[in-house]
């Protein structure tokens, strides 16, 4: 595993360098529940990345990568049975639209949280993606600039360790 570790303070260091990062609204805590808006304190392996195909070149990286398509989705509803997986829209439960409006979403690192086993509560779409500009807090994911995200991903990151 070629991990980076991700501080709560904004930080991420990856062989060497440091990279300005986002974390969630609700800091970096190791109790993470849905809708807590927290990045979890934990050891996130990099499950694969996708991508939009029509914005940016396919992502060199070291995990698989798949193009997104507009039907593609998250789903956070802990009552429904795709609790914390990828899913098809429409659907019925609530769920995130993976394919949105703005650049956030444009790369996404699937990070392996809550999801071997999936227990209901514990949180859902801990990703590694796009920052926004001014680098405001995501909702528990952790976020880069693009071109460092690019940068990291090519350099063979294949985990995340998130430290308070």
């Amino acid at each position: 595993m070629t991990e980076a570790i991700v501080h709560a303070d904004g930080r991420l260091v990856f062989k060497g360098q440091t990279f300005r990062c986002a974390i969630g609204k609700g800091g970096a805590r190791t109790d993470k529940s849905e809708g807590d808006s927290a990045t979890p304190i934990a050891f996130l392996p990099l499950r694969r990345v996708l991508y939009r195909a029509d914005r940016v070149a396919i992502p060199a990286c070291a995990v698989p990568k798949e193009a997104l398509a507009p039907e593609d989705g998250w789903c956070d509803d802990t009552t429904h049975r795709a609790y914390n997986t990828a899913i098809r829209l429409p659907h019925p439960a609530r769920h995130e639209e993976l394919w949105r409006r703005d650049a956030v979403y444009d790369i996404i690192g699937i990070l392996g949280w809550n999801d071997d086993p999936v227990v209901r509560q514990r949180g859902s779409a801990i990703f590694l993606h796009v920052a926004r500009p001014d680098y405001a807090p995501t909702e528990g994911c952790v976020a880069l600039a693009r071109p460092d995200l690019q940068k990291v991903l090519a350099a063979g990151i294949t985990a995340l360790q998130i430290v308070p």
